[in-house]
């Protein structure tokens, strides 16, 4: 009788072993997939995560390499329109101009900012964000931020006006007038990115504003002087 219970329980005990094998193979396989899969997921957040890393553009140079920060895109952001505001301004010295110096220096404004638009916008590109800030931010949002009043030295459109009305003399001083107020609130936003921005090459650009027009800020005032 012993003998034939201990065979009765062998094949039982043998199909415990092999079913219990057999559970915890096809865990452990589980456990690999979903390690597999959370291996994946993070992969895929880590992705998600690089809002601040610039990418190149498809076939190209990435024009701002490096990390970057909502400073830096603000700054590009609002400087794009300050700077083609700059470049109307300018236009008009075009047979408005009486002095000279004031032909010179919108000739230089024009020649300097308009390669830093393509600069910015190309930035704007590679970053994957718009080109007006007013596509992510209202003008009140703006005001709020550490920009004081948004872009700062804008001319309204009754000052563009009185600008394109004036001839010669008038002219020369209303426009060295604005331009320095232009100027000064395009110093204060290279000030700013400077202090707040992470991109280095958009942080070189603001040192660039920053001494250009300030040095321009000093012939203005000099040009004043002597009208």
């Amino acid at each position: 009788m012993t003998a034939i219970t201990s065979t009765a329980r062998g094949p039982r005990a043998r199909r415990r072993i092999v079913l219990v094998a057999t559970v915890a193979a096809a865990g452990l396989a589980l456990t690999a997939c979903g390690g597999a899969t959370d291996g994946m997921d993070g992969m895929d957040h880590g992705d998600k995560q690089k809002p601040t890393a610039a990418s190149a553009p498809a076939g190209g140079k990435n024009p701002a390499p490096g990390a970057f920060n909502d400073a830096d895109v603000m700054f590009a952001q609002m400087m794009i329109p300050h700077h083609e505001q700059a470049l109307e301004m300018s236009a008009l010295a075009d047979g408005r101009a009486g002095d000279s110096e004031v032909a010179e220096l919108a000739a230089e404004i024009a020649k300097a900012q308009d390669p830093e638009i393509r600069k910015m916008t190309s930035w704007l590109k590679a970053w994957g964000k718009p080109e007006s800030a007013a596509s992510g931010h209202s003008m009140e949002d703006m005001d709020g931020m550490d920009h004081g009043s948004g872009m700062s030295g804008m001319m309204s459109e009754k000052d563009m006006k009185e600008l394109a009305a004036a001839k010669g003399e008038k002219f020369d001083r209303r426009f060295a007038q604005l331009m320095i107020d232009h100027h000064k609130g395009a110093v204060d936003m290279a000030r700013d990115e400077q202090r707040n921005g992470r991109n280095a090459t958009a942080k070189k650009l603001a040192d660039d504003v920053v001494r250009t027009q300030s040095a321009e800020i000093d012939r203005f005032d000099g040009l004043l002087k002597r009208l």
